[in-house]
């Protein structure tokens, strides 16, 4: 890598990580001479399914400045605001609940709810359910596109749905048309320098490519960063017991919602995923709980028993000691990976490349930076493994051992332990999020009052503070109006047999 001058770029690995990343660094640098290459084997898969993501995404194309319009058709592309979990929790009344992304509305809303929580914290009889204060939530519900008329300027934040396999052919075109290099070579062995760093990737064909910077996303295997750097991988094995998934497409049988469903079920969850030409499903669940066949005998019974051959899939859940190691920087799989719970993947593939090219420029093309840099991904990856930990700490069921083991996890960061204690000792979970989290809001307060509210988890009710009326209570009747009103700046959005039709 030469001082002052962006560097030449080899991406290891395709899919929606590889082509995400050689997108946004072609983007940044081209113009003052950086150059990216990409070099996938044709024989290599992706091991997308249906999947979704979060706001992040759609921040990226508009960055790119791809509309909705020319992308979204060519992968199936659905809306998504935000995730219904169900089944986690068999406290009456909290058998399912809404994660809505935050939008603009909400900052008239979320100070009822918030008002709610720490008043039934307190044990008041007050509406603490996430529910009826969100507009994402209503919209979902109700099966309404994101988009607001002219008329109306506060839309919610959203995400995707899509097929992830036409997601990385779409930037592989897109970023080939801009000027990014593509070489559909399998990569043999990498070569390292006399120095240690990484010289260039030697192909098949007896091709060697070489370069100043490589991005390894050659998927769980980390050909660049583990095997050839040798990089140690950070196991969160302790902290998510999930290891396994398997996967199933259904045909759409009837008008779907704009969200993605997480239901509970015997060892694990599984996630539905409407797609504009199918339903996509998948089980995670633990190995040490259940075996592969009756995961997916319990997976095909939920589904109403269809045909078609699953696919199974096996996780490698945490990351990398180091995303940037010497020249070469860990994207995707390759960086590290939790499970899709909250949809957090290309989130984090996207966070990593802006990163990265921020801490690239501000050292002048040098590894000045790095440990900062590493130190932030670390930290992202940590703050969401808390979040995504506390769904199945926290969660409220006792019929298996897979559900009763989550629950007795000790395995816990000081972190998620701060946060635990700040609700049950009924404190500012605003400031304990701040406090935990060095100001990262890795997720915002409201996300985790949603998810200990959602859950029912409440400290319990003594029968002094029942009996007393709740003081300065959040005003459930006025949010209510307030979002009746707002929805119907919301067009209905069809998604599966209804789309089909029209």
């Amino acid at each position: 890598m030469g001082e002052g001058r962006p560097p030449h770029i080899v991406v290891l690995g395709g899919g929606s990580a590889g082509w995400i990343t050689a997108c946004l660094l072609h983007q940044r640098w081209a113009a003052r001479g950086g150059t990216v290459t990409v070099v996938e084997s044709p024989a290599i898969g992706i091991i997308g399914v249906g999947e979704g993501s979060t706001p992040q995404l759609k921040a990226m194309f508009d960055q790119l400045g791809i509309a909705e319009a020319d992308w979204m058709p060519a992968c199936d592309a659905t809306y998504k605001l935000g995730i219904r979990f169900a089944g986690w929790s068999e406290q009456a009344g909290f058998d399912s609940y809404f994660h809505p992304f935050p939008g603009p509305v909400d900052l008239h809303t979320e100070p009822h709810f918030v008002r709610n929580c720490l008043l039934a914290r307190q044990g008041f009889d007050v509406p603490a359910h996430p529910d009826p204060w969100f507009l994402a939530t209503r919209l979902a519900g109700e099966g309404r596109a994101p988009h607001a008329t002219e008329n109306f300027p506060f839309a919610p934040s959203y995400g995707y749905h899509f097929d992830a396999h036409k997601l990385g052919a779409f930037l592989r075109d897109w970023a080939v048309a801009k000027g990014v290099v593509h070489r559909p070579l399998k990569v043999e062995r990498v070569e390292l320098s006399q120095t240690g760093d990484v010289a260039a990737l030697l192909c098949e064909n007896g091709e060697r490519i070489a370069g100043d910077l490589f991005v390894d996303c050659s998927g769980f295997r980390g050909m660049i960063a583990q095997q050839a750097l040798g990089v140690p991988f950070e196991s969160f094995a302790d902290n998510l017991f999930n290891d396994r998934a398997v996967v199933l497409p259904t045909a759409h049988c009837g008008r779907a919602l704009p969200q993605t469903d997480a239901t509970a079920m015997t060892a694990g969850w599984r996630w539905t995923i409407p797609l504009t030409t199918r339903i996509g499903n998948g089980y995670v669940y633990s190995s040490r709980h259940i075996a592969d066949d009756a995961a997916e005998a319990e997976l095909r019974a939920a589904l109403g028993h269809p045909e078609g051959e699953a696919r199974r899939l096996e996780m490698k859940v945490g990351r990398v000691s180091a995303t940037w190691h010497r020249n070469c920087l860990a994207a995707g799989l390759a960086q590290g990976f939790l499970e899709p719970l909250e949809a957090t993947a290309l989130h984090i593939v996207i966070a990593t490349a802006l990163e990265f090219a921020q801490a690239f420029e501000a050292g002048d093309f040098t590894a000045r930076h790095r440990d900062a840099f590493n130190a932030s991904v670390a930290a992202r990856y940590e703050g969401v493994r808390d979040y995504i930990v506390a769904h199945y700490r926290l969660n409220r069921r006792t019929d298996t051992e897979y559900w009763k083991e989550n629950a007795a996890n000790a395995h816990l960061s000081d972190g998620l332990k701060a946060m635990m204690t700040a609700w049950f000792r009924r404190e500012d979970i605003a400031a304990a999020n701040e406090a935990a989290y060095n100001g990262k809001g890795y997720y915002a307060s409201a996300s985790w009052h949603c998810l200990f509210a959602g859950y029912g988890t409440f400290p319990a009710r003594s029968t002094q503070s029942a009996q007393r009326a709740a003081p300065s209570s959040g005003n459930l009747e006025g949010v209510t109006a307030m979002l009746d009103a707002c929805r119907l700046n919301f067009a209905p959005y069809a998604i599966g047999a209804e789309q089909q039709a029209s």
